[in-house]
């Protein structure tokens, strides 16, 4: 991840990020797996450098607001069905990353390591690192609707 903006590297230096730092997964994964969420080798990779990391970002961005968000799978826990149900609509696997702006929306990751935003409906920062650069600059996350959907199937 060398390629972030100073913007950025500001940004995660200050929640306390730094290169190659690793935390112990096992608790969101067993939790998580408990109730039939599996955490994917995607999401494994990203909660260890970024989990338990706080982004709090504010004002406004490139094309929308940025929003503080806390990277801790636990505050996405209960939400279990709104994370299964997405999956499958989606035809991919989402698990779950944490909050953006203090609750109002679920952040999750597929196995491609693209990040969502996951509320009664969903949408794409993109793949990482692009992503993570996304959130915190303020981009506008892309919808994904039923047309998209059946897109990325038809592939």
């Amino acid at each position: 991840m060398s390629d972030w903006s100073p913007e950025v590297l500001e940004v995660l230096d200050a929640s306390g990020w730094t290169a190659g730092r690793r935390v112990d997964t096992t608790s969101w994964r067993s939790r998580f797996e408990a109730v039939g969420i599996v955490m994917h080798d995607a999401a494994e990779k990203f909660l260890q450098e970024f989990g338990g990391l706080t982004a709090s970002v504010g004002g406004p961005g490139i094309n929308r607001a940025r929003e503080p968000f806390e990277l801790d799978p636990e505050l996405a826990w209960g939400e279990d069905d709104r994370f299964r149900e997405w999956s499958v609509f989606l035809g991919r696997h989402l698990f779950p990353l944490g909050e953006l702006d203090n609750g109002r929306f679920f952040l999750g990751i597929d196995e491609d390591s693209e990040i969502c935003l996951v509320e009664t409906w969903v949408a794409s920062f993109g793949p990482m690192p692009q992503a993570l650069e996304n959130l915190i600059l303020g981009v506008m996350p892309r919808r994904i609707d039923e047309v998209d959907r059946q897109l990325e199937q038809d592939r």
